[in-house]
């Protein structure tokens, strides 16, 4: 009886799907094909109305589903378009119109997987917007593992074997880098890591954390023009205000200059106000520039300002490339990415410093629900004694995973093979007449722009590189994002990303001058839009 049920609803559930499929896409169509499925799989699974679990073999089921779907999709991602041929309306319609199912789908829940992977961005080797790693696939698998343990990374007792692998992570960073003597915590990226960094610097220099901010305009935070624009956000959530900001000039390198930095702290001195923080930038996110950090740590703690580090981009160059970073172990703190230039999958940031006690003096508050037992130095540690998060995933894991399994060698020749190519397209841009190179290239970013007419006005100039910019991307084969460096906008490739081949680099020219081609009659007829 029950077989026949079974086939009797399979048959219909057929007959149904047919019909739908002769509707128009998105809509009453996407709802009423959600139903069917619903009904189709409630009626020959009615169990799975009255539980979460899935069984060992249904796991491994779905779980070879993922991996199967997995591996194909990384064989065919040097096939794909860099950025879907796709809108807006086209993404609403295909995802973003299903309504909540009420009953579970099953299986076929992996049925629409395929519209959000033709419809994401390929992170292949043509991929170089941004500052954006490419995703190492040992790490991604180390993602699975940690989402299936589902350890919080509050505390050793909450999770003995992850903590210990995230303060093991931890200082291999800190050694990669030249800063053994730090210690610090993995974060959601460098955001969050400058916004940690600069609470720690706000109460070593100016306490706040009792009564608050008592004369806010008293304590000047220097960063140079270039600075991330996290580093501004975490000024004003801290509640020091980003008019107590100083924006240090830059050389022509894009670097910030330490003379007018020390000739900013005397000018604020003589006016009654102190400096709290430097913010020095190891890559900046437009150019890749690095700030001269060894100098800038004498003026800073001549002046006994905190001095912290935006390495999110760059500080992770100094696996292979240690003498661009001359001076980093002079940080009271530091921010850096392995989900930028270690390649692991999103999202894995980290803040170093070096003095743990005052990482404790400002992220200490600990409810009496989460006091520690014990006093054993090792099984007492909390990481959120030291960090603003209390629920923690296991971000370490994939890290772990990934360094074990490939070794550091690989990941330094992987950088040092981004900083060539970096250089090589800089030799190309300059060998070609059409294009101009904007800014020097001192890691991997690099700027550049097409010329147009030798008579035409920085704003005409800028509207055509705009345009061009939006035809590369809308032509897919190639991803550039795009930098504004002294009212120049400017087309930017920056290479973080170990599938990155010459042949790939290769290209950038022409099709960028493919898309020239394809934009500049629209601006000889003087409509200049794209």
């Amino acid at each position: 009886m029950a077989g026949r049920f079974q086939h009797t609803v399979a048959a219909i559930h057929e007959e149904l799907t047919d019909h739908v499929e002769g509707l128009p896409p998105g809509g009453p169509a996407l709802r009423l094909s959600t139903y069917v499925t619903s009904v189709f799989v409630v009626c020959l699974n009615p169990a799975r109305m009255n539980s979460l679990d899935v069984s060992s073999e249904q796991f491994r089921s779905l779980a070879d589903k993922v991996t199967k779907t997995c591996a194909e999709y990384l064989t065919k991602l040097d096939e794909f378009p860099v950025f879907p041929s796709t809108t807006g309306s086209v993404t609403e319609q295909l995802i973003g119109q299903e309504a909540l199912p009420e009953t579970g789908q099953g299986e076929h829940a992996w049925a629409a997987l395929g519209d959000v992977l033709t419809h994401c961005r390929a992170q292949n080797g043509r991929f170089f917007g941004y500052v954006q790693g490419s995703a190492d696939p040992v790490a991604a698998l180390g993602d699975l593992i940690a989402s299936v343990l589902n350890q919080n990374m509050t505390a050793w007792r909450s999770s003995p074997a992850g903590v210990t692998v995230e303060r093991t992570v931890v200082r291999w960073l800190a050694e990669a880098i030249g800063c053994s003597e730090f210690s610090g915590t993995l974060t959601g990226g460098g955001s969050a890591a400058n916004l940690m960094g600069l609470a720690m610097a706000r109460e070593a220099r100016m306490p706040a954390n009792d009564a608050g901010i008592r004369n806010a305009a008293a304590g000047i935070v220097y960063a140079s023009e270039q600075v991330h624009m996290s580093v501004p956000k975490a000024v004003a959530m801290l509640g020091m205000g980003r008019d107590n900001i100083r924006y240090i000039p830059c050389d022509d390198q894009y670097r910030m200059i330490p003379a007018e930095l020390d000739r900013a702290i005397l000018q604020d001195r003589q006016k009654g106000r102190r400096a709290i923080a430097v913010v020095a930038s190891a890559g900046t996110v437009n150019t890749g520039s690095i700030d001269p950090l060894r100098k800038i740590a004498a003026i800073a703690h001549a002046h006994h300002a905190w001095l912290h580090v935006d390495g999110a981009y760059g500080a992770l160059a100094a696996i292979a490339a240690p003498e661009k970073l001359d001076g980093l172990v002079h940080a009271d703190s530091l921010s850096l990415d392995p989900h930028k230039w270690l390649y692991q999958p999103l999202d894995c940031g980290c803040l170093l410093y070096r003095d743990a006690a005052i990482a404790r003096k400002t992220f200490t508050y600990t409810g009496t629900y989460a006091k520690q037992l014990d006093s054993d130095p090792i099984e007492s540690f909390a990481f959120f004694e030291e960090s603003m998060e209390l629920s923690r995933r296991f971000r370490a894991l994939k890290l772990w995973l990934s360094l074990r399994y490939h070794g550091m060698a690989a990941f330094r020749e992987a950088i040092r093979k981004n900083l060539e190519q970096a250089q090589r397209l800089a030799g190309a841009i300059r060998s070609t007449p059409e294009l101009e190179l904007v800014a020097p290239v001192e890691l991997s970013a690099v700027c550049f722009r097409h010329r147009f007419r030798p008579d035409a006005s920085e704003e005409t100039r800028n509207r055509f590189n705009l345009a061009v910019l939006k035809r590369v991307i809308r032509r897919g084969r190639i991803y550039l994002s795009n930098a504004e460096l002294e009212g120049k906008f400017c087309l930017r490739a920056c290479i973080v990303n170990h599938r990155t081949k010459d042949g790939d680099l290769d290209g950038i020219i022409p099709e960028v001058l493919d898309a020239t081609s394809e934009v500049m009659p629209k601006f000889e007829r003087g409509s200049g839009r794209e």
